[in-house]
């Protein structure tokens, strides 16, 4: 497996060898991980290109990301039917366009909610403004352009050594605390400036190359693919409390950090299997280092390492034109399917509420006002991260919308995004295992959260 890079420790690299490992990697922390004001918003580079294309786009970002869902749904049903050979010859073609079935008819229920949606035609409750309008016009085109460029530019991240390196340097926090690889800070700290779906891309593709093992996906992908503070500064100002924004904060790492080291060591994540994803076990840590050699010396020999398997610059272009690929015309359908569907039953039956009701007596537990309308809360964030925030909006009590507000950017699966991109990926996780490692975050931040506003308010 990655194990591979190892280099000699007595050998000492080459200009060449040193640079192929450093201008990438510099140019991808600077684009991945370096935090920079734009518009007032504390956020990446690469989120910044996707914010500047989609403003280019325009009015045909809404159209070309109907094509797109559309031409998925059509070349994957002529590729069940018809096998052409050119399809299932190419390993890149068979992946993207030879899903199982499941997830076949999940692309074609994307295509025919897209279509629904932008021709405002069928029942109103898929093609609305709140389920499918909303999936369609404010989050597909923005997945779309952070999908292309993240793609695209990945490999500057995870092909070079900087993984490697980090990974060395930081093992010694990651495996005490959360038994994950020191290399999946990297994850986070992209997910935390920048987004999410940033978060979820880095994971599978680094799953889909033998760098994480299953169980080691399903927890990053589930526990560390944190909301940007963007975002999080969105929903505290949606809930009017927008000048508690550094205490609300602070709030939302410290529940963090406790569901990071609590919830991994509790089924179903506890259950996966430390295995890669051709079936063989991880024997050893290939960032444990040897004795007599410093975290920083021997990660930089494993960067190295990883470094020369580059065979050359075209192969990372190829590498990174599939991953926009895999993630536009493989991810962008589960996402109009599976988001439209959550937000349909969420805007249109009692079943959250149904689910939220249990928490009530948890509420009063932790003397949260308003307990009864809160509970309304809770459970919705399932469907849409931002639901919450919105329903807050007409309770009273500073405090209650405060622990909303918090809870709802802790909980972090949210089926039309997040949720939808880890179904659409790579990570091995399924759709009930995704709701109750939800359920298990919501016990184990709102304890947190509750305590953290009581001495705020």
């Amino acid at each position: 497996m990655s194990s591979e890079k190892t280099v000699d420790m007595l050998e000492k690299p080459s200009l060449r060898d040193s640079l192929m490992f450093l201008i990438p990697s510099l140019i991808g922390i600077f684009l991945f991980m370096t935090p920079v004001s734009y518009g007032g918003d504390v956020t990446i580079p690469i989120a910044i290109l996707a914010k500047g294309s989609l403003a280019q786009l325009d009015s045909l970002a809404v159209p070309l990301v109907t094509f797109l869902v559309v031409a998925s749904a059509v070349l994957t049903l002529a590729t069940k039917l018809f096998k052409p050979k050119a399809v299932l010859s190419s390993p890149f073609l068979h992946g993207l366009l030879n899903p199982s079935t499941l997830w076949s008819v999940t692309r074609v229920l994307g295509a025919v909610f897209i279509l629904m949606a932008f021709f405002q035609v069928g029942p109103g409750l898929v093609h609305s403004e709140d389920t499918g309008g909303l999936v369609l016009n404010d989050l597909l085109p923005t997945l779309l352009c952070v999908f292309f460029f993240a793609g695209l530019l990945l490999p500057l991240l995870i092909n070079f050594g900087l993984l490697e390196l980090i990974g060395c340097l930081m093992t010694k926090l990651m495996r005490p605390l959360f038994n994950l690889p020191g290399r999946s800070a990297v994850t986070s700290f992209a997910s935390w400036l920048g987004d999410g779906s940033v978060g979820v891309l880095m994971t599978s593709k680094q799953y889909e190359q033998g760098i994480f093992t299953e169980r080691e996906a399903a927890v990053i992908g589930t526990t560390f693919t944190a909301v940007s503070i963007t975002f999080s500064l969105v929903v505290i100002s949606t809930v009017g409390l927008e000048a508690y924004f550094l205490p609300f904060y602070g709030t939302v790492c410290l529940a963090g950090l406790v569901a990071a080291v609590i919830v991994p060591r509790l089924p179903p994540l506890s259950r996966k299997r430390d295995v890669f994803i051709d079936g063989t076990p991880r024997e050893k840590d290939d960032e444990l280092v040897p004795a007599g050699e410093s975290s920083l010396s021997f990660g930089y020999k494993q960067a190295i390492g990883r470094a020369k398997q580059v065979k050359s610059l075209g192969s990372v272009a190829r590498e990174g034109v599939h991953n926009a690929a895999d993630m536009i015309l493989g991810v962008l359908p589960v996402v109009m399917a599976v988001g439209t569907v959550a937000l349909v039953i969420a805007e249109t039956t009692p079943l959250f509420n149904w689910l939220g009701a249990p928490f009530v007596p948890l509420l009063e537990l932790l003397q949260i006002p308003e307990a009864v309308q809160a509970s309304t809360t809770v459970m919705v964030g399932f469907a849409d991260m931002f639901l919450p925030a919105i329903m807050a909006a007409s309770i009273e009590s500073d405090l209650t919308r405060f622990v909303i507000a918090a809870l709802s950017v802790s909980q972090l699966i949210f089926l039309s995004e997040t949720g939808s991109l880890m179904l659409g990926s790579k990570v091995p996780v399924k759709l009930w295992e995704l709701f109750v490692i939800f359920v298990l975050r919501t016990l184990v931040v709102l304890p947190v959260i509750a305590l953290m506003a009581h001495l705020i308010f």
